[in-house]
C-alpha cells in the first residue's frame, strides 16, 4: 500500500538533504574567490521517470523508476564579480530556506501515512 509512497519519500529526502549541503558549501565559500557556485538537479528527472513508469503496465516499473532516479551535481560558469566567484547570498538564503520547506513538508505527508496506516492496524 505504502511501498512506492515510501520510496519516492525517501529519495526525495536523500535530495533534499544533499541540496541543502550543497546550499551550505556555497553560502560557506561566498567570499572565496575563484569560486563557483554548485547546485544539484533532481526534481526534472524524478517527475519525468515516474510519469513513464504511470503508463507501464509492468508492475515493476514505479519501483524501478524511483530507484533509478539520482540527483546530479552542477556548476555554471557566470561570474559578475572580479574576484570571479558567483555566489549570491541572497539566492543560497532563499534556495536554502525553500529546500527546508519542501523537507518539512515532505516529512509531514511521511508522518501522516504512518499515522493512517497504524490507525488500520489498531482498527480505528
Amino acid at each position: 500500500m505504502f511501498g512506492n509512497t515510501i520510496s519516492m519519500a525517501e529519495k526525495a529526502l536523500s535530495y533534499l538533504y544533499k541540496r541543502e549541503e550543497v546550499l551550505m558549501n556555497n553560502m560557506a565559500n561566498v567570499d572565496t574567490p575563484g569560486f563557483k557556485r554548485t547546485d544539484v538537479s533532481f526534481e526534472e528527472e524524478f517527475r519525468n521517470k515516474l510519469i513513464e513508469a504511470s503508463g507501464s503496465k509492468n508492475s515493476r516499473a514505479m519501483p524501478e523508476a524511483i530507484e533509478e532516479s539520482h540527483y546530479t551535481l552542477y556548476s555554471r560558469d557566470d561570474s559578475a564579480r572580479v574576484d570571479e566567484n558567483n555566489v549570491n547570498m541572497d539566492v543560497e538564503q532563499t534556495e536554502f530556506a525553500r529546500s527546508g520547506l519542501q523537507y518539512q513538508y515532505l516529512m509531514q505527508s511521511v508522518n501522516m501515512d504512518f499515522k493512517l496506516l497504524q490507525s488500520a492496524i489498531k482498527g480505528q
